[in-house]
């Protein structure tokens, strides 16, 4: 697979989409440092073009939820076997694992017997729940690249080595936005609905947002819905739903990416995850939803240890964006909320500003290139 035994072999697990566009932005950044580097492993489209060589792709591992892991359980092994056959047979210079955490933690005890070093860059929520993984994370990683601030203290106190390299979001962000981008041609105010980037995600989320849509227009004129559609979503699944709930609605489809949203919206309603914290540093008021099977929540609300879930809420330490989980993610709850905000401008140029903040704590830019430093350097180390 090398071209020369003096090429440096570095071997890269990205699980989720996310994951696989960060780990991109790495890749091409260690490239520009050493031109002598073979990439393989697991990842997507964007580590594959960036001249990754892709041996199990990662849309067949991405999964959410603690009951819906089962759906996938046969990837996931497949995944690992493959994985466990190439860092025994390759014997990789370094392992570089992003995010995706029981799959990846795995995959670190195998490089760990191999004599391996391991590089983890995007932290597992271990600050969150199962806080007992530090242990695991303190044997098996010889390096911690992290990517929220508070994250670099939690490591530090359990003596794990760690830097705060800065959020990667931070990277190819442009500025924030203006208020004067919230209203199209027609005089429309534009609230962005975005229900997720997974199918099961869809599956929850879509049809409720549809339904706070009509709510939304029955009661204020002169809206309209942007629906965003992830490129990771079954696109036929998606407009199912929307055919099937969008009859009488003003709204048209987002599909070159949450930016534009972001640009064009007065408001949003996003699904928890990184796209609220691209919301916060795009200066986007927003509402947070979230919705998991009935067991993944029950179980969830016995191990997680903190009082939020979105980023945004987590990073500023205090609930500036308001979250409806569960059965409180009703269409009648989610549209009384946006309304509520679209119809008091002083409400949403307070909670703009407050977002923005977000910005200043997040490190700026250059997650990518300060990863691939720690890389580099722990490749030369091995040598």
């Amino acid at each position: 697979m090398r071209e020369s035994q003096q090429q440096k072999c570095v071997m890269i697990v990205a699980g989720e989409a996310s994951g696989d566009l960060h780990g991109s932005n790495l890749v091409k950044e260690m490239q520009r440092k050493d031109n002598n580097l073979f990439f393989c492993g697991i990842g997507g489209d964007a580590l594959a073009d960036s001249k990754v060589r892709i041996l199990v792709n990662a849309s067949k591992l991405s999964v959410v939820g603690i009951t819906e892991v089962f759906s996938k359980l046969p990837s996931l092994l497949d995944g690992m076997a493959v994985a466990k056959k190439l860092i025994k047979s390759l014997k990789p210079d370094l392992l570089i694992l992003i995010d995706f955490p029981d799959f990846n933690l795995h995959i670190a005890s195998i490089a760990k017997k191999a004599g391996v070093p391991v590089l983890y860059y995007i932290s597992p929520q271990i600050w969150a729940w199962r806080s007992g993984r530090i242990k695991k994370i303190k044997a098996l990683v010889d390096h911690m690249a992290v990517i929220l601030p508070f994250e670099a203290d939690f490591y530090k106190e359990n003596d794990v080595p760690v830097t705060f390299v800065g959020h990667p979001l931070l990277d190819n962000q442009h500025p924030p936005k203006t208020p004067n981008n919230d209203l199209n041609d027609s005089g429309d105010t534009i609230i962005g609905l975005l229900p997720g980037s997974r199918d099961r995600e869809i599956t929850r989320h879509l049809p409720v947002l549809m339904k706070a849509a009509h709510i939304i227009q029955k009661q204020s004129r002169n809206i309209k819905f942007l629906v965003s559609i992830a490129p990771s979503v079954d696109r036929e699944l998606f407009e199912r739903i929307v055919s099937g709930s969008s009859k009488g609605l003003n709204f048209e489809y987002e599909t070159e990416g949450v930016d534009n949203v972001f640009h064009r919206s007065s408001f949003v309603v996003a699904a928890s995850g990184t796209v609220t914290l691209e919301a916060a540093i795009s200066g986007t008021p927003m509402l947070i939803v979230y919705k998991v099977s009935p067991v993944s929540y029950w179980l969830g609300k016995y191990l997680v240890s903190i009082k939020n879930v979105g980023l945004v809420n987590l990073i500023a330490d205090e609930e500036i964006v308001p979250e409806l989980l569960q059965n409180d993610a009703t269409p009648e709850n989610i549209a009384d909320y946006v309304l509520s905000m679209i119809n008091d401008n002083q409400k949403l140029q307070e909670l703009r500003q407050r977002l923005l903040k977000i910005r200043e704590l997040l490190g700026g830019s250059g997650a990518s290139g300060k990863t691939a430093e720690i890389a580099i350097n722990m490749l030369r180390h091995n040598a």
